[in-house]
């Protein structure tokens, strides 16, 4: 089996494929980079044992990162448990996979590359696509035809603007993210859900169509991460919602350069 490890800023997902392209299972942990080798051993175990699962049944791994700190830790996990040295995605690993036309290709997160990836295979007849990832920020990225990662925008996360809102002002409670019934809030916890909400949903409507602007055409829009729906549902210009984008892109990868 191969373990796909994908590492964020506020999560971890590990995943196991089984076969050709078969995702069999999916956990995710807070991504914490002050816990040791041991503790994320730990944390896998249990998680393999509660599905009856033994660490003998992987054979190869393969690990995104945006977290440097992190790096060091799950690749040495995956040599001590599995008895393999993990694929770990760079620049230099995905640049026969997909073009990258930026300035300074190196700075691209990794999670970034994996998507535009997974978007190229999965979506390759569509292009060009604009692929929205709901994390701790909130990126947008441009595939172009012939396979080009063309750029995109970085924004605050919804998550890390709701959170600022709290620690900024005494007297804003914190509050989850939901879609409120109505724009006009009629107290404060409405109110701010509202702003946030409606105030993103504006947002990522008015990036969409500057970049289609730019490009002068229009693109598929892909959505993936953690408010992926709650948002796809308001956003008229969001046509696919793929909770496994960077999963698909993980195992893409394996499978090319092995």
């Amino acid at each position: 089996m191969l373990l796909a490890i994908d590492a964020g800023n506020t999560n971890i997902v590990f995943a196991l494929y089984d076969g050709a392209d078969n995702l069999q299972h999916v956990w995710r942990q807070k991504s914490d980079s002050g816990r040791t080798q041991d503790e994320y051993t730990a944390l896998l175990f249990t998680m393999f044992q509660k599905e009856g699962l033994d660490f003998s049944v992987v054979s190869s791994a393969i690990i995104s990162s945006v977290v440097p700190d992190l790096n060091y830790t799950l690749s040495a996990l995956c040599k001590r448990n599995f008895d393999c040295t993990p694929v770990c995605v760079d620049k230099t690993i995905v640049q026969d996979l997909i073009k990258i036309d930026l300035d300074r290709p190196e700075d691209v997160g990794a999670d970034r590359l994996v998507n535009a990836i997974a978007v190229a295979s999965h979506y390759g007849d569509d292009l060009p696509a604009i692929v929205i990832d709901f994390g701790t920020a909130t990126t947008f990225d441009v595939i172009s035809k012939g396979n080009v990662y063309s750029g995109g925008l970085i924004s605050p996360g919804v998550n890390l603007s709701m959170a600022a809102l709290h620690q900024a002002a005494a007297k804003l409670p914190k509050i989850s993210i939901r879609k409120p019934d109505g724009v006009i809030g009629k107290d404060t916890v409405h109110a701010m859900q509202s702003g946030v909400y409606w105030g993103y949903v504006g947002m990522i409507e008015g990036i969409l169509e500057r970049i289609e602007d730019e490009l002068d055409e229009s693109c598929i829009v892909i959505a993936t991460g953690g408010l992926a729906r709650l948002y796809g549902s308001a956003i008229p210009a969001i046509g696919h919602i793929d909770d496994e984008l960077t999963l698909k892109g993980l195992h893409i990868i394996h499978e090319k350069i092995n």
